[in-house]
């Protein structure tokens, strides 16, 4: 049976981080449901490139369009089997969405899988989920999840952190592990035999 899997994403969001996600949850066989507040099957957005180039904060340009495949107003949370947010501008305001906090918070409730990645830990302090919970995220969203009641991990990019049925990254440079871990919320194994 194929895992479902609802995809919250947002314009500018970040490319990598809605692209990667994506693609290999499909790969796997899972149904991926992409949506953004108030649009429609087959609207686009336009993500952006976010990129660590030595500044004090990350850079940004323009990425692709990226082509939805659900309609937001079919969404029943109830349907799926796990979560999923991608970072980047988008959860800045697809926060402000009151169907976007009550999915959030159906999956917190019912204990499926919830994966957020860079800022899409923005959604999860909005949906007030992270009191006593351990995240990460992109490093200018800890004192909003400090202020939220989460423990806030500052981590490497590259690394993971697991709470529960939570998994969260810094920043698309953890796709590696954060899918690795996603899959295994989700009870999917991959075997290399």
């Amino acid at each position: 049976m194929s895992k479902k899997v609802l995809f919250l994403v947002g314009e500018f969001g970040e490319d990598y981080e809605i692209m990667v996600p994506f693609q290999a949850l499909q790969m796997i066989g899972y149904t991926v449901h992409a949506v953004c507040p108030d649009t429609q099957r087959g609207d686009t957005i336009q993500t952006a490139i976010h990129d660590f180039e030595g500044q004090q904060t990350y850079s940004e340009k323009r990425g692709h369009n990226f082509t939805l495949n659900h309609s937001f107003k079919d969404v029943n949370p109830s349907d799926y089997d796990g979560l999923v947010i991608a970072g980047g501008r988008g959860p800045e305001y697809i926060r402000l969405n009151r169907d976007v906090i009550n999915y959030t918070k159906h999956f917190f409730e019912t204990d499926k899988p919830v994966a957020a990645v860079c800022h899409g830990v923005q959604v999860l302090t909005a949906a007030n989920v992270v009191d006593g919970r351990t995240l990460t995220g992109y490093p200018a969203c800890g004192p909003e999840v400090r202020l939220a009641g989460g423990e806030f991990v500052d981590v490497d990019p590259t690394e993971t952190v697991v709470d529960g049925n939570l998994v969260t990254t810094p920043a698309w440079p953890g796709h590696a592990r954060w899918l690795g871990h996603v899959l295994e919320g989700m009870g999917t194994t991959i075997s290399t035999d």
